[in-house]
């Protein structure tokens, strides 16, 4: 079986390099907000070409901090995909602010600034915009859609680490960005963490504050926080594979153009680079449809192909959206309807490629 993703193989290629930086924290005897974080949140910030990181526990905080740093609250409402993974809604629901959800396109499965636009209202105080699946979104048009309402632009950058837009890198193209580093992502630790990108320094002393308690002076609480902390090892972690990431992206891109170029199957769909930009893409999921997704699942895993579902169920019909159960959201119903992820990460070998093309090609709908 072609597993969908073997992280085991994929850490194992810097597995000298990750034990080492393990160690030389083990021995450093700092294991809250040392050296390792410091140097990784330098070292991220210079990397998305912003001023300021600030590491988080995990990506939900990191996209609940920056609202919170922003005073979003009660009242306030802000627009996201309908067809996102929950954790960009529950940010916005944990600040006590209303998620309104706008629907995709279905093309590049981003936010569309056409319905987008429609959405705003007098209580509006900021756009979120995911770059699901690792391609940015419009945000040329939701930057001037936002500058000119007067709204925050955040970015929900958990699974577009390393993307480009306009010469720029996902994490500066808002006024504030959240990254997940969960251990499937482009750039992930060996367990959970999050930080948030931002050119504004008073929003980062903020979310720097509301990490850590609300202080920033020990025993000292200006402000009432949390406890989020990315931890030192794995910012130790995140500092050794954030030199290959680069490299990596372009494997991933490598491996989507194969398959772009040599799946041909009337009966599958392949997701597309809207913004013709290849770089704005950095293919954390590889993710077709077909109408009868279910089928296909299951015929490739009796080919020897393990797939996923990213993700079966959208929002609106969760029980824990029950507030959205009312909506209707074709566009994001028929794509949760459809879609598959297929293996794609730099771990594949050529042999499995083939694999994989050669039973999307011969699969036919029974």
């Amino acid at each position: 079986m072609i597993k969908f993703l073997d992280l085991k193989k994929l850490n194992g290629r810097h597995g000298a390099e990750l034990r080492a930086a393990v160690r030389r924290v083990t021995d450093s005897g700092s294991y809250i907000l040392g050296d390792e974080v410091s140097a990784f949140e330098q070292e991220f910030a210079a990397y998305c070409g912003v001023k300021h990181c600030v590491g988080t526990g995990n990506g939900l905080d990191a996209l609940t901090l920056i609202l919170r740093g922003y005073g979003f609250g009660p009242g306030d409402e802000v627009i996201v995909p309908a067809n996102t993974f929950i954790a960009s809604i529950l940010a916005v629901t944990c600040c006590g602010a209303t998620p309104v959800l706008v629907e995709p396109e279905l093309e590049s499965y981003n936010i569309d600034p056409v319905k987008l636009a429609k959405k705003i209202s007098t209580r509006t105080k900021a756009i979120m915009a995911v770059h699901l699946y690792g391609q940015c979104a419009d945000m040329k048009s939701i930057t001037v859609i936002a500058r000119k309402h007067g709204l925050k632009v955040i970015e929900d950058a958990a699974q577009a680490h390393g993307a480009v837009y306009g010469r720029k890198k996902a994490g500066s193209l808002g006024d504030a960005a959240a990254f997940s580093f969960y251990p499937v992502k482009n750039l992930g630790a060996l367990g959970d963490g999050g930080a948030v990108t931002t050119n504004d320094a008073s929003l980062a002393r903020t979310v720097a504050m509301l990490r850590n308690f609300g202080s920033k002076d020990k025993y000292l609480h200006e402000i009432k926080g949390v406890n989020s902390r990315l931890d030192e090892i794995q910012a130790a972690v995140l500092r050794i594979k954030l030199k290959y990431l680069d490299a990596d992206n372009s494997k991933r891109r490598s491996i989507a153009r194969y398959y772009r170029s040599k799946i041909n199957n009337r009966h599958i769909i392949l997701p597309s680079v809207t913004s013709g930009d290849e770089c704005s893409h950095v293919w954390h999921q590889f993710v077709i449809r077909a109408k009868d997704r279910d089928n296909l699942q299951q015929y490739l895993a009796a080919n020897g192909v393990q797939t996923l579902v990213h993700y079966p169920v959208p929002p609106h019909k969760q029980k824990a959206c029950a507030e959205f159960s009312r909506n209707r959201y074709p566009v994001t119903e028929r794509i949760h309807r459809e879609v598959l992820s297929i293996p794609l990460n730099p771990g594949l070998t050529g042999k499995e490629i083939a694999v994989i093309v050669s039973a999307l090609n011969d699969y036919k709908p029974g």
